[in-house]
């Protein structure tokens, strides 16, 4: 795992706690927008080869 993957898995954790157990204001689920888009990417760019 890379830190991207790690940094995403941490925004989607901080979302959840902020959003559900706290009722968190409305800019919270900017973290599960941007948490998902960043597991999505990290994992993509992950399995491409690299160009030579």
């Amino acid at each position: 795992m890379d830190l991207g993957i790690v940094a995403a898995v941490a925004m989607l954790v901080i979302w959840a706690i902020g959003a559900l157990a706290f009722n968190g204001p409305g800019w919270i689920h900017l973290l599960l927008t941007g948490g998902v888009f960043l597991l999505i990417y990290r994992i993509v760019v992950r399995g491409d080869k690299p160009v030579k």
